[in-house]
């Protein structure tokens, strides 16, 4: 018995041998694949790393807020045309995202010299409808005022002050044509004589945050006001080429340059006129 259990033996360890003398070579074997996908791991700090960054803003937004700021001027981009008789006047009103309510909370956060008591306010589509569209241009209904709105969206903001910025409808100097909001008007005769300008006619109203009244600033842009009338020739900000004017209307949606050209004016018209709002009284 013992003797058969040694030939079983020896008969296992030739069987090995020969297998292995079969098996490829570690030299001639490709390179083994299964060991370098088991270490991608150490990206899980990574996932770390970034809850600082989400948690940074709601610090900001738990301190007090001294001044809500309300931007209302970004939504439609006016096209307007201006013949020789009123009756070759067109007027277009053209749906835009160019973040330019974005830009309104970044000037002032800038002119506020970064506070972080300044806080933008969020809004219902179609709050200010009434504060644009009124019932009644004689007779205006206390619930189309920019006081009573703001009070309506700000139940639980608690901010010292409310700086809303809108847009109006102003007259061009020297002329009888009306100037609706932010966009661009061609004027003129034929080919030859038309000429082409931007305009931004935006407004700012300073709403206590107590009572809810309008607090008045009569001379705020009194100097920058007396400059332009002053001004020899145009403010090289509103100059538009022809070519760039858009005609259709519906394309200055899609211009990159009416785009960037109106940004730098509303830029420049709130850099010169937000200090005045913003210096404690």
């Amino acid at each position: 018995m013992l003797r058969n259990f040694a030939v079983t033996v020896v008969l296992a360890s030739c069987l090995a041998t020969a297998g292995w003398a079969q098996s490829p070579s570690p030299s001639s074997a490709p390179p083994a694949t299964t060991s370098a996908p088991a270490k991608p791991a150490p990206k899980k700090p990574a996932q770390k790393a970034a809850k600082p960054a989400t948690s940074k803003p709601q610090a900001v937004e738990s301190g007090p807020c001294r001044l809500g700021v309300i931007s209302v001027i970004g939504e439609r981009y006016s096209v307007q045309k201006f013949g020789v008789t009123i009756f070759e006047n067109e007027a277009t009103e053209v749906p835009i995202d160019w973040g330019l309510d974005d830009l309104v909370f970044a000037r002032v956060r800038a002119a506020a010299g970064g506070d972080a008591g300044v806080r933008r306010i969020g809004y219902p589509k179609g709050a200010f409808a009434p504060f644009y569209n009124p019932k009644s241009l004689f007779i205006p209904d206390p619930s189309e005022r920019l006081p009573t709105i703001v009070k309506s969206i700000t139940p639980d903001a608690n901010c010292e002050r409310y700086l809303v910025a809108t847009t109006y409808k102003g007259e061009l100097p020297g002329s009888k044509m009306v100037l609706n909001g932010i966009g661009a008007y061609n004027q003129g005769v034929g080919s030859i004589l038309r000429h082409s300008h931007l305009f931004a006619n935006i407004s700012i109203t300073l709403i206590d945050g107590q009572t809810y009244e309008q607090i008045k600033r009569p001379f705020v842009n009194f100097g920058m006001n007396l400059a332009a009338s002053m001004r020899l020739t145009e403010d090289p900000l509103n100059k538009l080429d022809n070519s760039q004017f858009p005609d259709p209307p519906e394309a200055a949606s899609g211009s990159a340059v009416l785009r960037e050209k109106t940004r730098a004016l509303v830029t420049d018209r709130l850099d010169r006129g937000l200090p005045g709002y913003l210096k404690e009284e």
